[in-house]
């Protein structure tokens, strides 16, 4: 019987990669990534997502592993021979040239007719809704559409496979937003896999099919950004994807996200299946549309969080004796670390 399922993307295999003398960067990274994904490499800075990015496409070599592009072993060949553009956070355009030029150029290089080169560079740009603007300079843009012409840029080839090293990351918080809409409705229009690194939990959820959570050079974890936020495999992913309190129950670790958490009155009696921690508010933030909550339990132990919608909230306050509760259902056990 033959193997029906579709070649990968992208497939990693033992990945190591170190800079000198113990500075691992990398400990044996296996990943597969679908034709067609929008794949999130996440972790705080130093974990080794852009690291991994980087050796993906080609900018630098591996100390050991593998590196498949599709069906091509692309290991030890340079960045031009792979089928990959990459989009940096700095975006890198041509200030001297119009934008139309700045998105023909690299098929100016590679030989290209003038028309061709012309029409599919404006094609590009009416992709990410500049047409309109061909003519003007990098200078005169604001700094989300200077990121449309990066990304116009990167998609005129149609590469196979395009990397996104923070792109969004000089962008003020609207902006960013309304670009992390764009940039998946661009890839799905396209059916370009797209590989994309951030520290940004909200983004990486808000965006991708599925996610890479790194840590000290290794994958905690692969999954959708449901089985991540819902069911992770470790204190680290529980707490870095999202907020979360980690409590102890009979040895076991147990998750507990803030939106299941309301406040009680002290004395409060459960309701069946209901589980219950006095404390006391020690922190109050006002977030707007919510309020966030943080609770020391008895004798100053860790507690818990609690995010309740900010027209419930304005009875507490920093220092008020509660009862944090929550249905049982909610408190996820952490499943034991295999070391």
């Amino acid at each position: 019987m033959t193997n029906s399922s579709p070649t990968p993307a992208v497939r990693l295999h033992g990945l190591t990669k170190s800079y000198g003398r113990g500075a691992t960067v990398l400990r044996g990274i296996d990943l597969e990534i679908a034709q067609g994904e929008f794949f999130t490499l996440l972790g705080p800075s130093g974990s080794g997502k852009t690291t991994t990015l980087r050796l993906i496409g080609g900018f630098e070599l591996p100390d050991s592993g593998r590196i498949h592009l599709g069906e091509t072993d692309v290991t030890t060949l340079p960045p031009y021979r792979r089928n990959v553009n990459t989009m940096f956070q700095d975006y890198a355009l041509f200030p001297h040239m119009t934008l139309l030029d700045n998105i023909a150029y690299g098929m100016k290089v590679r030989g290209v007719a003038r028309d061709e080169r012309t029409e599919r560079a404006l094609a590009a740009l009416e992709m990410v809704h500049l047409g309109n603007v061909a003519d003007r300079r990098p200078t005169q843009l604001s700094g989300g559409q200077r990121q449309r012409v990066a990304l116009a840029r990167a998609l005129v080839n149609k590469p196979a496979l395009i990397l996104l090293d923070e792109p969004l990351g000089a962008l003020d918080l609207k902006l960013r937003r309304e670009m992390q809409v764009e940039l998946k409705r661009i890839q799905k229009q396209t059916g370009i896999t797209f590989v994309y690194v951030t520290h940004d939990q909200e983004e990486a959820l808000s965006m991708s099919d599925r996610i890479a959570v790194f840590s000290h050079g290794v994958i905690e974890q692969v999954g959708t950004p449901a089985d991540l936020y819902e069911r992770p495999s470790s204190a680290f992913v529980a707490r870095f994807i999202g907020s979360s309190s980690i409590l102890q129950e009979n040895g076991r670790e147990i998750l507990l996200r803030p939106e299941d958490v309301r406040l009680e009155a002290s004395g409060y009696s459960p309701a069946p299946h209901e589980q219950t921690m006095a404390g006391t508010i020690s922190e109050v933030s006002y977030l707007g549309p919510v309020t966030r909550f943080t609770l020391c339990g008895p004798d100053d132990e860790d507690g818990v969080t609690a995010i309740v919608p900010s027209r419930h909230a304005r009875s507490w306050r920093e220092g008020m004796s509660v009862v944090a509760v929550w249905p049982e259902e909610a408190a996820y056990p952490l499943p034991h670390r295999q070391d």
